[in-house]
């Protein structure tokens, strides 16, 4: 009997740490805190992973941007950024030139507002493109058979397309077999500087955008828009002045 009581007092003896504080009671650690540590360790690295890769690929994107450039003859000034690969085609007779500070967004991975696509800067059939100084633009195609001009400090949204050109002829018949390109009506386009245009825009042939005029978002571009105007819609129309107490930036 003795020995059963010895046994009991021996099971239920407090240990050191409980001697020198009667308070202590040891709770074990709940198993969702250690696997929030681990998800932040994870996490943490894959970012600390993904910050170098980003930084080692944007470094090579724009090398390759400036072989391309090389490669068709373009020529441009210093201080050029490009986020990701454009798409280059300079053809024989055609000439492409791009001033300081020119900042451009391409593909999947940079300015990513849906609809991604690299730049594009198609010029064939002699047609000249001439981009100033300081320009930002983001997966805009510019596809040259006559002559685009953008001057310095102008800022093209996302997605945006600018054509010189008809493309195809009216006449049915010349259409046949898809080879009426150079039959296709062009007319020069300018943007001039300070002006600003909205994201999945379409500037068309003969166009002239005035300074510091404003297009919005997913508009069409058929005449030309005077200096400090806003305008949008399909096809884009005048919608105030600039400098109207009503805008909000």
């Amino acid at each position: 009997m003795c020995g059963r009581i010895q046994k009991n007092r021996t099971a239920h003896a407090p240990n050191k740490r409980q001697q020198l504080n009667p308070a202590l009671t040891l709770v074990p650690r709940p198993s969702f805190i250690d696997n929030a540590m681990l998800f932040n360790t994870i996490r943490l690295t894959f970012r600390l992973i993904r910050f170098g890769w980003r930084r080692s690929r944007r470094a090579a994107e724009s090398v390759i941007t400036r072989i391309m450039f090389y490669l068709n003859k373009v020529a441009y000034g210093s201080g050029m950024k490009s986020c990701g690969i454009p798409v280059v085609d300079i053809n024989e007779g055609c000439i492409m030139t791009v001033g300081t500070a020119f900042s451009m967004n391409n593909g999947l991975n940079h300015n990513r507002i849906g609809r991604q696509q690299p730049c594009f800067f198609i010029a064939d059939l002699g047609g000249t493109i001439q981009i100033g100084n300081r320009v930002g633009m983001s997966g805009t195609a510019l596809v040259c058979h006559n002559a685009i001009t953008i001057g310095d400090d102008v800022t093209i949204g996302g997605n945006t397309v600018i054509y010189d050109t008809d493309f195809h002829s009216l006449n049915s018949g010349r259409r046949v077999g898809f080879q009426d390109n150079h039959l296709a009506r062009t007319a020069p386009v300018f943007i001039q500087a300070h002006a600003f245009i909205g994201s999945h825009a379409t500037i068309l042939k003969g166009v002239t955008i005035g300074e510091r005029a404003v297009i919005a978002a997913g508009s069409v571009v058929t005449k030309n828009v005077p200096p400090n105007q806003i305008w949008g819609g399909n096809p884009a129309k005048f919608l105030r002045l600039l400098d109207d107490p009503s805008v909000h930036e």
